[in-house]
């Protein structure tokens, strides 16, 4: 009678033993897929693939939002303007800018502030995505591109030094312009930023949008723009 029992023990153990092994090895693969889900989560994208602002969380908060502190209401524009979801509401953003390229004449001491922030400072500043021209203006001061994108920089820029001198330094008009490049050319500012950010780079505006590091993204994959060039 004695062997049937001890049978039944052995069983009863091997029993336990597998329901033990089986239960360390749903443990194990639980923690990680928890660990892949906390790395994924850390790195994630948060923009939308529609609009090209495929950024990672970091590079995200360079994309401008909202109305422009000075100029905004009084130009009836808003950084939020320009996305890919809307085109009609990003062409008609980008033609009030252009507008004023057309309609604002500078004088002799304007012309020279406009020169330094769009041609000389931190190397110019161009709309490098639409044509190869080194800013969008030549060192004399004359339109450099004809696309819609350079309209609108350059129309900003004269707004700004004869609406708004005094309250603008040459820095903060690039930076304004840069602004508006970033909404122009979201995926290619956005990688840029990425591989300025891996070099230990600032991600300033300027940084990113001005000829100060132009090229640096050489290799990375294109993508599309907001608006026409």
């Amino acid at each position: 009678m004695d062997e049937p029992i001890t049978k039944k023990k052995d069983s009863s153990n091997f029993l336990l033993i597998i329901v033990g092994i089986a239960f360390v090895l749903i443990a194990f693969n639980s923690y990680t897929l928890y660990g892949l889900s906390k790395s994924s989560s850390g790195v994630g994208v948060v923009g939308s693939s529609e609009s090209g602002l495929i950024t990672g969380r970091a590079t995200a908060s360079i994309i401008p939002t909202g109305s422009p502190k000075v100029y905004g209401a009084e130009l009836g524009v808003s950084y939020d303007d320009v996305s890919a979801n809307d085109p009609n509401a990003a062409d008609l953003a980008i033609e009030t800018l252009g507008d004023l390229d057309n309609t604002i004449t500078l004088n002799q001491d304007q012309m020279k502030r406009y020169i330094n922030i769009l041609y000389k400072k931190d190397g110019g500043i161009g709309c490098e995505y639409c044509c190869g021209a080194k800013s969008v203006i030549f060192e004399n001061g004359k339109p450099a591109c004809g696309c819609a994108h350079s309209y609108a920089m350059r129309g900003l820029a004269k707004y700004l030094i004869t609406k708004h001198g005094d309250e603008y330094t040459d820095e903060e008009i690039l930076e304004e312009v840069s602004k508006w490049k970033m909404l122009f050319f979201p995926t290619q500012m956005s990688q840029k930023a990425e591989v300025l950010k891996s070099k230990g780079i600032e991600t300033s505006y300027t940084n990113v949008a001005s000829n100060k590091y132009r090229g640096i993204e050489s290799g990375s994959a294109g993508g599309g723009t907001v608006g026409g060039c």
